[in-house]
C-alpha cells in the first residue's frame, strides 16, 4: 500500500490529524492496534482549549461538540472548608473552556473518517518502521496473519506514551526528560447529577479531589491516593466517604452517589522527548510528551503539536515549504514546555505529598492566599487554562 502520509495510532490526536491532512488533499492511511469498540472504551479527560474546538470544525466533525459541548466561564478552589471561583472570563479577557467527552469526541472523528471514506486499518499488530531517515520510509505490521507494509513520504507517531514510534527512535537522537509522582488518581464515572455545573478543585490535608462532569447525568470523580492501592482496595462505599472527607460540607450533603460504571488508577507522571522530529518521522501527543491531568493540559497540548504539523505537511505539499517541517519540532516544544510548567504548577500547589515539611505546606497556603489577592496572578492563572495561543 502507498500513501503519502502514515499515522500510527487511532485516538483522537491520530484521526484528527487524519481528517485535518484528507480534507487538504492529502492522501493518509491510520494504523491502530486495537478495535475500534476498545479506543471507544477508554475513558479520559473532556476539558478542552476553544483552540481544539476550532481544529474539530475545520476537521469537518466539530457539529456535535458545538451543540452539546459545555461552555465553562469558571472553576472552583475548595480548601479549608469553603470555595473560591477562579473565573476564567473576567482575568483571561472573555476566555474559556468546552467540557466534551473524549470519548464522545472520538466517536465524532470516527463517524467523520467514514464519511470522508478515510483508510483506518484497525488491529495493526507488531508495527516496525523502517527507512526513517530517507525519502520513502515505510511501515510493517501485521493484520489477520499476513504481514502488510505501507510505503509513504512520512511517518506520524501518534501512538501514546507505550507506542512504538519513538522507541524507533536511535537512543542517541533523543533527550528525554521525566518527573514521576508519588500518588496516582482514583478516578469514578457514575451515572449521577453532577455536584457542581463547574470543575471543582479541591486542597485537602488528606488529599487532593477533583469533581468533574461530563453531561448533566454523568459524572467523573477524582481523589489522590497511595501508588501502593489497588482498585480492590476502593469499593464504591469507601470512594463516596473518602470523597466527601475532602469536600466542604455544603458541598458533600448534596453530592449524589451510584454504582461506578468505570473506575481506575492513574499513576501522575511528567515526560517529555526531544526533539520531536527524527528523519521523516513526526512525534504528536503523548507519543512526545505526558502531564499530569491536574491542569486539563493533555489533549490540549496534542491539539497544539496536530496544529503545527498539519499546517507545516499542507504547505510542503501545496508549495515544497520545508520550512514549517522543519521548525515543527522546536514550535511544538516551545508551547509544550509551557503546559509542563503549568501542570507542575498546579499538581504542586492542590497535592499533598508524602515529604511535604510543614514549611513547604505553609508555603501552599500562602500562594493560594496569594493567588486569590492577586488579579494579575488571577489572570496567570486564567490565561494557561483556557489556553496559550498556538
Amino acid at each position: 500500500m502507498r500513501t503519502q502520509v502514515c499515522i500510527v495510532g487511532g485516538g483522537p490526536s491520530g484521526l484528527l490529524l487524519a481528517q485535518l491532512l484528507h480534507r487538504a488533499g492529502i492522501d493518509n492511511v491510520l494504523l491502530e492496534k486495537h478495535s475500534r469498540a476498545y479506543v471507544l472504551g477508554r475513558i479520559r479527560a473532556g476539558v478542552l482549549e476553544h483552540g481544539f474546538a476550532r481544529l474539530m470544525q475545520e476537521a469537518g466533525c466539530g457539529e456535535r461538540m458545538a451543540r452539546e459541548g459545555q461552555v465553562h466561564h469558571g472553576f472552583w478552589i475548595a480548601r479549608d472548608g469553603r470555595l473560591e471561583r477562579v473565573d476564567l472570563h473576567k482575568h483571561s479577557g472573555g476566555g474559556s473552556v468546552i467540557v466534551y467527552g473524549q470519548t464522545e469526541l472520538t466517536r465524532d472523528l470516527y463517524e467523520a473518517r467514514e464519511r470522508m471514506g478515510g483508510t483506518v486499518l484497525h488491529e495493526a499488530e507488531a508495527v516496525a518502521l523502517e527507512g526513517l531517515t530517507t525519502e520513502r520510509p515505510s511501515v510493517v505490521y501485521r493484520k489477520d496473519g499476513r504481514t502488510e507494509r505501507v510505503e509513504c513520504e512520512f511517518v506520524i507517531g501518534a501512538d501514546g506514551f507505550h507506542g512504538v514510534c519513538r522507541r524507533a527512535i536511535p537512543a542517541g537522537a533523543l533527550r528525554e526528560y521525566e518527573r514521576t509522582y508519588p500518588f496516582g488518581w482514583l478516578g469514578v464515572l457514575s451515572r449521577t447529577p453532577p455536584v457542581s455545573p463547574e470543575l471543582i478543585y479541591v486542597k485537602h490535608a488528606r488529599g487532593f479531589a477533583l469533581c468533574s462532569l461530563r453531561s448533566n447525568v454523568l459524572s467523573r470523580y477524582y481523589i489522590q491516593v497511595p501508588l501502593s492501592d489497588r482498585i480492590e482496595d476502593w469499593p464504591d462505599e469507601a470512594f463516596w466517604e473518602e470523597l466527601k472527607r475532602r469536600l466542604p460540607a455544603d458541598v458533600a450533603a448534596r453530592l449524589v452517589t451510584g454504582p461506578a460504571i468505570e473506575k481506575s488508577i492513574a499513576p501522575l507522571r511528567a515526560y517529555v522527548a526531544e526533539p520531536m522530529r527524527y528523519g521523516r518521522l513526526f512525534l504528536a501527543g503523548d507519543a512526545a510528551h505526558i502531564v499530569p491531568p491536574t491542569g486539563a493540559r493533555g489533549l490540549n497540548s496534542a491539539a497544539s503539536d496536530l496544529y503545527y504539523l498539519s499546517r507545516a505537511l499542507i504547505a510542503w505539499y501545496r508549495d515544497r515549504d520545508a520550512s514549517g517541517l522543519d521548525g515543527y519540532s522546536a514550535r511544538a516544544l516551545a508551547r509544550v514546555w509551557k503546559a509542563q510548567r503549568f501542570s507542575w504548577w498546579m499538581t504542586m500547589l492542590l497535592h499533598e505529598f508524602p515529604e511535604t515539611s510543614a514549611y513547604e505546606r505553609r508555603l501552599q497556603e500562602a500562594e493560594l492566599d496569594y493567588l486569590f489577592s492577586s488579579e494579575r496572578a488571577l489572570g496567570a492563572l486564567a490565561e494557561n487554562y483556557v489556553g496559550l495561543p498556538y
